[in-house]
């Protein structure tokens, strides 16, 4: 299984959703956080297995949420360019391809 790494600011967004959660219910944020953290280890066991999205991004849609991890598969680790709430402009996480 590869190694993940986060991009700054889809480290923060992950963050930043299991709080919200967490503030609804104790139950609920971590319901969000297991699902994400199943995800993520989905991601990192077949990087290869979901669909791509736009050039090397590849996507994988959680189950229970309406969020999507966004991914490059890199050599030698997963890089996690976004947790994305599906609501969100779908283009917004395009500038950190970049940083």
């Amino acid at each position: 299984m590869k190694s993940r790494v986060f991009h700054p600011e889809a480290d923060e967004e992950y963050a930043e959703a299991a709080r919200h959660y967490a503030k609804i219910s104790p139950e609920l944020g971590n319901r969000f956080y297991e699902e994400i953290e199943r995800v993520l280890d989905e991601v990192c066991k077949a990087p290869h297995r979901f669909r791509s999205i736009d050039g090397e991004i590849q996507r994988y849609l959680a189950d229970d949420f309406p969020y999507a991890v966004l991914y490059l598969n890199e050599p030698d680790h997963v890089w996690i360019v976004a947790v994305m709430p599906l609501k969100r402009d779908p283009d917004y996480w395009k500038h950190r391809l970049t940083n």
